[in-house]
């Protein structure tokens, strides 16, 4: 009994830690920025969703990302498209960004899928490109259908079913404790695809990601705490 009380009294201060720390943590990157950013690159109606034009979207929206967070985001070379498989659904995403706090990512999938949002220890917006991204949120009897120029912003705590139609491409961007998702973001690989190979791609960028935003603030250590 005493070890569940000083277990649960050190998650508590953990916690109380973590809360502290992002109340007081300058940000890279705010929502509206990346969504703006991304806004300027939906793609029209009228306009078939091919490799070609989501490609040239995503190169678009990478430039843009790269000249106003120049040295936090991934260069060209070290991007790379993997698949992901989560809460059932399975999507392609390509990590730009990332730290424990914060991340920048392409995500999509060229196939219906549907499954679980998960429930996370981080706030997550989504800006729709194209296609239509679905959504059930807990406790409510019908869902709502998210066009392109949408941002949908996933509370932290909150859990919703999530749908993402054929051809839905969407930029995405994800403020808080980042390693408490990696649980949920890699269990049905572990557990369900055991694709392992795909596992080692995904530590690899993350890593890959935190190296080059940890070698960022080394070097500009004078200009940033002067």
């Amino acid at each position: 009994m005493k070890r569940c009380f000083i277990a649960a009294l050190v998650v508590l201060l953990f916690v109380a830690l973590i809360h502290t720390w992002m109340a007081y943590k300058n940000f890279v990157f705010s929502e509206s920025a990346v969504a703006a950013i991304a806004k300027q690159h939906i793609i029209p109606k009228d306009k078939p969703v091919t490799a070609s034009v989501i490609t040239l979207a995503f190169q678009s929206i990478h430039a843009d990302l790269e000249a106003k967070y120049p040295g936090h985001i991934l260069p060209k070379s070290e991007l790379q498209w993997l698949f992901m498989n989560a809460g059932g659904w399975m999507g392609s995403m390509c990590l730009l960004h990332a730290s424990l706090t914060e991340y920048v990512l392409f995500f999509g999938s060229a196939i219906d899928t549907a499954g679980h949002s998960g429930r996370y220890w981080a706030n997550i917006s989504d800006t729709v490109l194209s296609g239509e991204f679905e959504q059930w949120e807990e406790g409510k009897l019908t869902s709502r259908i998210h066009k392109p120029g949408t941002t949908v912003t996933h509370v932290w705590g909150s859990v919703t079913a999530v749908h993402f139609k054929s051809g839905t491409w969407m930029v995405e961007y994800g403020r808080g404790f980042i390693p408490s998702t990696l649980g949920f973001a890699l269990a049905d690989t572990l557990f369900s695809t055991q694709d392992f190979i795909t596992l080692f791609h995904i530590c690899r960028v993350y890593v890959k990601a935190l190296i080059q935003e940890t070698a960022y603030y080394l070097v500009n250590f004078n200009e940033l705490f002067a």
